[in-house]
């Protein structure tokens, strides 16, 4: 459709020139032509290329040669300039130099992008609270209970020792389904499941499924993104006389008093 401007009084376009034939002499081969189609442009661009590189490299040479001779006369010399076609070698310090920059660049980005400099992602490993506790304390049991968000305070609950602020969890809210973990260190509640009777921090007799159960729950709150550890709760000692406090099913709870008894009759067998 190229004739439709001509028909209506414009210019004429550039009449086609075929130029596949045109040779130039090869870079590599003396004596030899090549064609200078597109194909073989990049081959050709990387001689000229390599062509100035030697030319760097000998100009470089040349101001060495200058400056040894310099030296040698007992002349005074300033440093010598890198030689521009020597390769650069990546350090330590250039890779991190490099990786500050990406950092800097995604942030960016994500802010442009999603309005937020860590692309909406939300982590407890990104606030500085994380790794820099400043509000880590030691709670005695009352005063843990007293963090049940009543009069404005937070919702501090313990686990097995430490003590998370849950005040972000919805289940923890007053009348919500886990409210009656705040203010307490339920231990044994969440190795065992139950929930009313086994808030305390005595875990013993509990069984290797139980106690694995409790260690998928701390791990749960050190690793989750809204609760974060504000200190531990330090317990009176246990007495080892007192009852074990006895589980809520009642099947278990019968084994585990069978389990007592055949203990104490071993441990008298042996005394």
């Amino acid at each position: 459709m190229s004739w439709i401007p001509e028909l209506a009084g414009g210019k004429a376009p550039k009449k086609f020139v075929d130029t596949s034939n045109d040779k130039v002499p090869d870079p590599v081969i003396p004596n030899r032509m090549v064609s200078n189609k597109s194909a073989n442009q990049p081959f050709l661009a990387y001689k000229e290329y390599r062509a100035k590189q030697e030319a760097l490299h000998a100009a470089w040479l040349e101001k060495k040669k200058a400056r040894d001779e310099k030296i040698a006369r007992g002349e005074k010399v300033g440093p010598l300039e890198p030689d521009p076609t020597a390769p650069e070698e990546v350090t330590l310090k250039g890779f991190l130099k490099f990786l500050v920059i990406a950092l800097v660049c995604i942030a960016l980005a994500g802010k442009f992008f999603s309005g937020s400099y860590t692309w909406d992602y939300q982590s407890k490993w990104l606030q500085l609270k994380t790794y820099w506790p400043t509000n880590q304390r030691l709670f005695s049991e009352r005063a843990l209970a007293e963090y049940n968000g009543e009069n404005g305070k937070p919702l501090y609950l313990a686990i097995d020792g430490d003590v998370y602020d849950v005040s972000k969890g919805k289940a923890y809210q007053p009348g919500g389904s886990y409210h009656h973990f705040v203010g307490t260190d339920a231990a044994r509640a969440f190795g065992t499941g139950c929930f009313q009777t086994h808030r305390t921090h005595d875990t013993r007799g509990m069984s290797e499924s139980e106690l694995r159960g409790l260690a998928h729950w701390k791990k749960f709150y050190a690793d989750h993104k809204d609760y974060v550890k504000v200190g531990r709760v330090q317990h009176p000692p246990i007495d080892p006389a007192s009852p074990i406090p006895e589980h809520c099913d009642p099947k278990k709870a019968k084994a585990a008093k069978e389990e007592e008894e055949k203990r104490k009759k071993t441990d008298h067998q042996e005394l």
